[in-house]
């Protein structure tokens, strides 16, 4: 058992409620799963406490041997680490003696090898002026140079160095005295520099850099360094690197010779930018001048434009990385000399453009309606309104109504294409003007797409629609279609507002332009706002005026006052006009939203409610009469429920309450009058109704009516 406990107690992690429970499931197990024992596992904890302390004390044991045996070692190892700090130190002692006969040794060679250069440098300068003087008695003789060092191409190195320092001596000499010389030494510094170039564009073809930078140094103190500089940008640019695009290999270009140029050259910052403005001088301009002379279609030539312009500006970004200090604008002074000419006469032809543009599109507009745009006369709403007045007074239809069979003339599909039009203006406009100059354009572009849009567009619209309104009390049916024109103008405006605010607004906020811009779409706004007003103004008085006519003409007044009992049913002039208006209600449900459709529906039934109540008054009613015009009342004010309007359904409300006055009996009267739907109704309004009835002169001589008279009086 102990050695069981010891493969337990050794387990990591030991738990010691994990302990306990194996050794309480062994003890259940030896007298079954089933049965418990106390005494027996008692017994058990006790015997396993022994064995745990004789476990412990063997334990103990062996820590004390081990303790023992590790204090032994330790004594040991310290011995022999002493032994170690002491062979340490002696070796320390000989390295610093070491290091100081080897710092005595250094200071005596550095002082003999000073010592050797005093004495070796005005011998290798006296060696170096006789040779030199030696080369320039050479061009002091008369005739051709034949020292074959300034041939030999395995000698061009020796000979540039001899030719250079020739040259700058020869500068300092006499002019008329040595003429002849210095123009010798002048013509083969010439023919050695130009040895060294064509060495350099040889390397630079083998692309042995090593060479190419040997050449650059040697060249470097030569007065033609600019000419090598040349020779590797243009052996580098003579290959093609963008196809048909040259953008394209622009900047891997730039960054490949970069490199190159980082060891070839001394100053590679300048040779860099040399680079690039040899790239936008020559490449770049070339290409754009060549995309952009066709400038017959000014539409593509505008595309074209701004895709140049834009990924110029695109280039410059990414190439900025090499240019630093002082040159940080000189890629947009580049690009500013490229596009300069085409720039300052952009707005001009973005503005004829866009108005060809949307002229194009309102013609194929109108042309797929088959429709002529006319000339809207001055005073042909006036010549209108008379011709309706003289024609309602006369009996006779003179007014000539043309309703285009109820076409709106107006599409959001072509004001979207107008829209999206001027927002590629727009866009443009941002890119190619001046920071100082976008405001102004953008009202420029702002201008045209009004124009065209909401004046020649919709404006044209309304005046078509406004002519198509019947006029007010026709006897004919009216067609009425000036819902469909209200709809799809504001449409159009909202559309409008949208790129409004998303391409103009944020160009010229905190400019002189934005009131500008404001103050004229609130200036065509609010003529499209009043002729739509006007529209349903005239909408409503040519429905209205309909209905008051075919009642006045259709209605009976034996609906009203039958000789015999009949069935308590609308009549058919009611249910006419009700399914004449309901449709109606729908249509501008539909068509109209926002704060205007409340509005509308209010007006709508305010006058619905008027006809209805100034005809009611023109008849007198029996009691079979009544419920007759009850039954009408309630077909209209269900109808009026649709408008969803307090007011309207309180007018129709009262207008039940006032009928019920003719059905009741004259002693309820009274009571009735007294009621909370008439009670704050002038009397009156009560009264008028009162005398409708068949039975009024009859209930008058009684007292049924005292009260409400006296009411009255006062």
């Amino acid at each position: 058992m102990l050695s069981q406990y010891v493969e337990e107690l050794e387990q990591d992690p030991f738990e010691v409620e994990e302990f306990i429970e194996r050794l309480c499931w062994r003890t259940n197990n030896e007298i079954g799963s089933d049965q418990f024992d106390p005494d027996l596992l008692y017994e058990t904890f006790v015997e396993t406490i022994k064995d745990m302390k004789i476990l412990q004390e063997r334990q103990q044991r062996k820590c004390d041997k081990l303790e023992e045996a590790l204090k032994e070692e330790q004594a040991i190892f310290v011995k022999a680490i002493d032994k170690f700090v002491a062979k340490h130190q002696v070796s320390v002692d000989y390295f610093h003696q070491l290091d100081e006969k080897i710092n005595s040794v250094a200071g005596k060679v550095i002082h003999l090898g000073e010592q050797l250069q005093n004495v070796n440098m005005p011998r290798s300068r006296a060696v170096e002026a006789q040779l030199l003087l030696n080369h320039m008695a050479e061009f002091l003789t008369p005739g051709p140079i034949v020292n074959d060092i300034y041939s030999d191409k395995s000698k061009l190195y020796e000979a540039a160095d001899i030719i250079q320092k020739l040259f700058q001596i020869s500068q300092d000499l006499p002019a008329q005295r040595f003429a002849n010389a210095k123009k010798k030494i002048e013509s083969k510094y010439d023919d050695v520099e130009m040895q060294l170039i064509e060495e350099f564009a040889t390397a630079q073809k083998m692309e042995n850099i090593e060479r190419m930078k040997e050449l650059s140094d040697i060249l470097s103190q030569f007065k033609g360094y600019t000419q090598v500089i040349d020779v590797y940008i243009e052996q580098s640019q003579a290959t093609t690197y963008g196809g048909r695009d040259v953008f394209e290999g622009i900047v891997p270009l730039c960054h490949k010779h970069y490199k190159i140029i980082q060891q070839v050259f001394n100053a590679p910052d300048k040779v860099i930018s040399k680079f690039i403005l040899n790239i936008y001088q020559l490449k770049i301009n070339q290409f754009v001048q060549t995309k952009l002379d066709d400038r017959k279609d000014e539409n593509k030539y505008l595309k074209t434009l701004s895709e140049l312009y834009s990924r110029t500006m695109k280039l410059s970004a990414e190439l900025q990385e090499f240019f630093k200090g002082s040159e940080d604008d000189l890629l947009q002074k580049l690009t500013a000399n490229i596009f300069d000419r085409h720039l300052a006469t952009y707005i001009e032809v973005e503005s004829r453009t866009l108005d060809a543009k949307c002229q194009v599109e309102l013609k194929k507009f109108y042309e797929t309606k088959n429709h002529q745009k006319k000339q809207i006369e001055r005073f042909q709403e006036l010549r209108r309104d008379m011709q309706a007045l003289i024609g309602s007074r006369a009996n006779i239809n003179i007014a000539q109504i043309e309703d285009y069979g109820g076409e709106t003339f107006l599409s959001e599909e072509l004001a979207i294409n107008l829209l999206q039009q001027s927002s590629h203006a727009f866009e443009r406009c941002c890119l190619l003007s001046k920071e100082t100059d976008l405001p102004r354009n953008i009202l420029k572009l702002t201008d045209t797409l009004l124009r065209y849009l909401l004046h020649e567009h919709c404006d044209y619209a309304l005046d078509l629609g406004l002519q198509a309104i019947p006029i007010a009390e026709c006897k004919s049916v009216p067609q009425i279609y000036f819902f469909d024109v209200a709809q799809k103008c504001n449409a159009i405006v909202h559309l409008l507002e949208k790129t409004y605010n998303a391409s103009v607004i944020p160009n010229v906020i905190g400019t002189p332009q934005y009131t500008d811009c404001i103050q004229k779409k609130r200036s065509y706004l609010e003529t499209v706002e009043n002729k739509i007003e006007t529209g349903l103004e005239r909408t409503l008085n040519a429905i209205f005026g309909w209905v008051k006519t075919y009642l006045s003409s259709e209605q009976k007044k034996s609906d009203f006052k039958p000789d015999t009992d009949v069935d308590t049913v609308a009549s058919n002039a009611c249910l006419a006009v009700v399914q004449y208006l309901n449709p109606l209600i729908g249509l501008i449900q539909k068509t109209i939203d926002g704060e205007n459709l409340a509005a509308v529906l209010t007006e709508f039934g305010i006058r619905y409610h008027r006809v209805v109540f100034e005809h009611l008054q023109q008849f007198q009613y029996n009691t079979a009469g009544a419920m007759c015009a009850i039954c009408d009342v309630n077909e209209y004010r269900k109808s009026a429920r649709v408008l969803q309007s307090p007011l309207v359904t309180q007018l129709f409300d009262v207008l039940h309450a006032l009928c019920n006055l003719l059905l009741v009996k004259h002693e309820n009267l009274q009571e009735v009058c007294g009621g909370e739907t008439l009670n704050y109704l002038d009397k009156s309004v009560v009264m008028n109704f009162i005398q409708l009835r068949s039975d009024y002169k009859t209930i008058k001589i009684s007292n049924s009516l005292k009260g409400i008279s006296d009411q009255r009086m006062v």
